[in-house]
């Protein structure tokens, strides 16, 4: 890096000074906060793209401006690698330390000294690091496009292409498109799934059942708005009502979306008595979660969620791969430790193999991506599909090889289509749901009927206060405690006094506190289980 660049770049980060007071650390979700206060922030991760591409190149790297499911007033920022995936976890470390520099003269010394040691190459003429740039639907994400615009290019060599408003998961889609070399616009991601999904209806062995209309709560945020542009210009036999829009004055996230859905257990703003027994289901506010449900009565309703939905997926793989002659793949079911136990045993009972991760989408996509179909999702909506290209190209071949019309035939068919319809990259509500709706077409399936696949046990999640939340250390898959020493017999002891008790404590990645969560056969027993919990860590770590 020379002095010109130097000097370039202590003039850019100038514009954008540090808000005092402010801490961040990039995770799972990338750096979200108070979007008053995060210009600088989404400046500087402009720079990282662009040294990410040039690391890479040549690759393009995506960045979006979102804050997912929180308020609105708040904002954030996150990479795509060119996979489509997560920003690779080596480079989170790099992320926090230029995130957190108090000074355009610390920042630029954190970069010239990573730059070295990474061996990136900058300033060699031509255009050869390429980032994309999307936003949500929020007001502050014009303003802070600009300022990872000017981050993006004050890296020499580097230009940022804004690819406008669109959800995470279109973003993410596009960008692992660009980087097979596929086409790789937004209309090309809807011609994709339109595409996939029509071959799946087709592929309806016997029509089962009218479709019925489904409702949908689009959180006031840009999934909403998608799902219309797709019913509109590319499935306009698909009956679906999008409500919460955003147009009627409504405000993103505000008591409306997934997340509120999934945790309150209420029916959003919009519906009510009139919506009884109709399915329904809920985006969060950038369309990378999905939930389904179904009004039972007043404004209570009946949830399937991420865990229901990803069982339905395994059922209908499975039953896909089954008509296969021969073993030609290895399915694997990926859950967290906060996966209701009875959906694992419903997974384990259809004789699937059933492994847990680290809580974190990138854990659970790491893990997937070790089968030859990997299928998870967290409770909360988020989860894909990952079909190895291997597999995939098994399948093409011995779809050549088959007659057309066989059961085998279809039967690959359908996974082929399945491969093109999810979203591979990351978690995506809008592929997610036309998943969703063909297989309950295929199975002939109410959503009432999709609901008895199981019965989630009742549980009961507490938050403890500690002084130190670092004297908590768990196993890789965070179900069982190894420090302090004891507690975990202790816990076990408490769950031994309960039917069907499971509990597990794990320390929280931002915050002073531990996170417990407890399972039985009754309500009762679970908050009694969290409870009794909560005062063991209490008593092993004391009180923050």
């Amino acid at each position: 890096m020379d002095e010109t660049q130097i000097a370039s770049l202590l003039k850019s980060s100038d514009i954008f000074p540090l808000p005092q007071s402010l801490k961040l650390s990039y995770g799972t979700a990338g750096f979200r906060g108070d979007a008053s206060l995060l210009d600088s922030t989404v400046y500087r991760v402009g720079i990282l793209s662009s040294l990410r591409s040039l690391k890479l190149k040549p690759s393009t790297i995506g960045l979006m401006i979102t804050a997912s499911h929180n308020r609105v007033s708040d904002n954030g920022i996150k990479v795509a690698d060119p996979s489509g995936g997560m920003l690779s976890q080596e480079w989170e470390p790099f992320a926090d330390q230029i995130a957190n520099a108090s000074s355009p003269q610390e920042l630029v010394a954190l970069i010239r000294e990573f730059i070295e040691r990474e061996e990136i190459s900058i300033g060699g003429g031509g255009d050869v690091g390429e980032v994309w740039l999307g936003r949500d639907t929020r007001p502050s994400g014009e303003s802070l496009l600009r300022a990872a615009e000017i981050g993006v290019s004050s890296v020499s060599g580097c230009v940022a292409v804004d690819k406008g408003v669109l959800t995470t998961p279109q973003l993410h889609w596009m960008v692992r498109a660009k980087n097979k070399g596929l086409n790789a616009t937004e209309s090309d991601y809807f011609e994709s799934l339109s595409t996939s999904f029509k071959c799946l209806i087709d592929l309806i062995p016997v029509k089962k059942l009218e479709s019925s209309k489904l409702v949908l709560d689009g959180a006031n945020g840009v999934g909403g708005e998608k799902m219309e542009e797709l019913l509109r210009g590319y499935l306009r036999n698909l009956d679906v009502e999008v409500r919460n829009t955003g147009r009627d004055g409504g405000v993103l996230n505000e008591s409306v979306g997934a997340d509120f859905v999934q945790k309150e257990k209420v029916v959003p703003l919009g519906f009510g008595v009139n919506d009884v027994g109709v399915r329904c289901a809920s985006f969060d506010g950038d369309a990378d979660r999905l939930v389904y449900f179904y009004v039972s009565s007043g404004d209570k309703i009946e949830l399937l969620d991420g865990d229901k939905i990803l069982s339905l997926f395994a059922l209908f793989i499975k039953e896909q791969l089954n008509t296969l002659e021969g073993k030609l793949s290895r399915l694997g079911v990926v859950q967290t430790a906060y996966a209701n136990g009875a959906s694992t045993d419903y997974l384990k009972g259809l004789g699937l193999d059933v492994v847990f991760a680290k809580t974190g989408v990138k854990h659970l996509h790491e893990k997937a991506a070790e089968f030859d179909v990997g299928i998870y999702f967290e409770a909360n909506g988020h989860g894909t599909i990952l079909f190895s290209e291997s597999f995939v190209s098994l399948l093409v071949g011995k779809q050549k090889d088959l007659s057309e019309g066989s059961d085998e035939y279809n039967a690959v068919s359908r996974l082929v289509a399945v491969s093109n319809l999810i979203n591979q990259a990351v978690g995506d509500a809008i592929s997610g749901l036309l998943l969703v709706e063909v297989i309950l077409q295929h199975m002939g399936w109410s959503v009432q009927k999709w609901n008895e696949l199981y019965k989630d046990l009742p549980s009961r999640q507490v938050k403890v206060e500690v002084p130190d939340r670092t004297a908590v250390v768990t196993t890789s898959e965070e179900t069982e405690a190894l420090k302090p020493l004891g507690i975990q017999d202790a816990i076990n002891g408490e769950i031994k006094k309960y039917k069907r008790g499971r509990a597990f404590i794990r320390p929280s990645g931002t915050e002073d506190v531990v996170r417990v969560y407890a399972e039985a056969s009754t309500q009762e027993d679970a908050d009694s289980l969290g409870d009794s919990v909560a005062q063991l860590v209490k008593s092993f770590l004391g009180s923050g």
